[in-house]
């Protein structure tokens, strides 16, 4: 029977669906077009849901999605998945950013040309016989040497500015995440503001998701930054435009036209204003993304998503949590390990109710992507301290905000007695707590309790002793767990002879009986005594 259950919600590729039924350990089932109360309905019967964009993953749907861990959209908005609603149920959003980039780049790219050259009007012309009509109607306009603007210089901003260049057009680039180094190679102006990028522009292409901060991210003030005749393109998102202020634009004479595939509202009314324009317009039903290729790349690439998260743990794409490719996973994925036992470790010898939880690479570790394990740490650490069981490796950061713990992550050049070094450490007031461990061979190892040099497994039973540094405490901890019938695994004991404590971890085969723990937390000298399983 097969461990994992995913639901596809929406139409995608045949290869996609059979990627996942094709897995030993997951069946898929390919039930589109619900209700959304059916859909509530369903759903906590699966640990994975793939949609499109017309399923809405909606906070009720998230709520009844008891088992629910994935949820995955063939596409790159995510505008139809409530992304608040999927961090507080710890489920993992991901897309498929690259399966689309061409078909949506050649998309945006003909709607300009066609807006240009005024096809879809001339087209018309030809089809009710004003053939001669046409002719004088519809004279065009070069976009040789024009000034393009790019808002959002990602994958499909970037392959329309190399077909643009290719046009022999200048390209200005306006996406906070550009660098200067990237904008050089890629040859084009680097703006700092979209203002910037805007002014002086005979051409806008908009290639940015729809949030609270780009909603009408071309509205009447950045139009009127363009030069006279300018023509706008969007074929990423409705709403990214202030259509009313467009069509005022394009009345004035300012903006000579538009390429739309995306609205505000969809579908549009067929009274939209807009579609008055009998010049320099062409209008497209969300097409972007919509060829054979496309369609057929986005199914496969969700699909090998879900399939490889649910199996092995690998996260490609996620939009709300760190994500690592094969390699990477394969690199970090003893880190992981050795992360989770550090955190729990923690939680039970730190302080209560902590400030701040500081994570710290030292060595060739701090290159690395490490973003990850932080966050793993994190998660052991509030999973371990919390009873109520609601956190995981996506909620952990909101539910650490909740509590008022910061997480606070840093690399460090010092050299240390181990190659590598992987350091947690909590903090309250001016407490600290802190533990360490490292790979060593290809056993992740704990080697540092409050500092204090240890060797031990990560994975076990164990008794840590905290004692006075005299003679004889060893001994009776020794007979107290024979006499208990407790074997001991392992046994590392380390000494901070300045101010006078030892710390033992000892590494048992059994749980030791509360007896065993009451008569040892008695014994004179021995200030404290945790059982924990690891």
């Amino acid at each position: 029977m097969a461990t994992y259950r995913v639901l596809v919600s929406d139409p995608i590729s045949e290869t996609g669906v059979a990627l996942l039924n094709d897995h030993p350990e997951i069946t898929a089932d390919f039930k589109t077009g619900l209700p959304p109360e059916e859909l509530i309905s369903i759903i906590g019967e699966y640990d994975a849901l793939v949609v499109r964009s017309q399923t809405k993953v909606t906070a009720d749907v998230l709520a009844a999605a008891k088992k629910l861990r994935a949820v995955g959209r063939a596409g790159v908005g995510v505008d139809n998945i409530d992304r608040d609603a999927a961090n507080s149920h710890g489920v993992i959003v991901m897309n498929t950013p690259a399966g689309n980039t061409i078909s949506t780049a050649e998309h945006a790219f003909t709607l300009m040309l066609s807006c240009a050259r005024n096809i879809a009007a001339a087209h018309a012309s030809v089809v009710r016989g004003d053939f001669n009509a046409g002719r004088k109607a519809y004279k065009g306009i070069e976009i040789n040497t024009k000034r393009l603007a790019v808002i959002g210089m990602g994958r499909i901003g970037a392959e329309f500015a190399k077909r643009a260049q290719a046009f022999n057009m200048s390209v200005v680039a306006y996406d906070p995440f550009l660098t200067q180094a990237r904008a050089d190679e890629m040859k084009v102006e680097l703006a700092s503001s979209p203002d910037e990028a805007l002014k002086g522009a005979d051409v806008v292409t908009l290639h940015v998701p729809l949030t609270d901060a780009t909603r009408h991210v071309l509205n009447a003030d950045r139009l009127a930054l363009m030069n006279k005749g300018a023509i706008v393109v969007n074929c990423a998102r409705g709403g990214l435009v202030d259509e009313a202020a467009l069509k005022a634009s394009i009345e004035s004479g300012h903006i000579a036209g538009c390429a739309l595939d995306v609205f505000e509202n969809e579908p549009p009314s067929a009274d939209h204003p807009l579609f008055t324009l009998d010049k320099h317009a062409v209008f497209t039903p969300h097409l972007g993304a919509s060829t054979n290729e496309a369609q057929e790349n986005v199914g496969i690439q969700v699909a090998e998503q879900i399939r490889d998260y649910l199996a092995t743990g690998e996260i490609r794409n996620a939009i709300n949590m760190p994500s690592l490719d094969a390699a990477a996973f394969a690199a970090i994925g003893p880190y992981l390990d050795l992360g989770r036992s550090l955190g729990k470790l923690l939680a039970r010898l730190g302080p209560e109710n902590p400030d701040s939880l500081r994570v710290s690479y030292h060595g060739p570790l701090a290159e690395k992507d490490t973003a990850l394990v932080s966050r793993t740490v994190l998660t052991s650490l509030l999973e371990t301290s919390r009873a109520d069981g609601q956190v995981n490796i996506v909620n952990a950061p909101a539910v650490a905000k909740q509590m008022g713990l910061d997480l606070v992550e840093s690399t460090i050049n010092a050299k240390t007695e181990f190659n590598d070094l992987l350091v947690a450490e909590l903090r309250k007031g001016d407490a600290k707590y802190r533990v360490a461990g490292t790979i060593i061979g290809k056993s992740p190892r704990i080697v540092e309790i409050d500092r204090l040099f240890v060797e031990t497994s990560i994975a076990g039973r164990f008794l840590i002793v905290s004692n006075d540094d005299r003679p004889g405490i060893v001994g009776v901890v020794g007979t107290a767990l024979g006499e208990a019938k407790v074997n001991i695994a392992n046994f590392s004991l380390a000494r901070n002879q300045s101010e006078g404590y030892a710390l033992s971890v000892i590494e048992v085969d059994s749980e030791p009986p509360a007896a065993l723990l009451e008569k040892l937390r008695g014994t004179p000298g021995i200030t404290r005594v945790i059982s924990l399983e690891l």
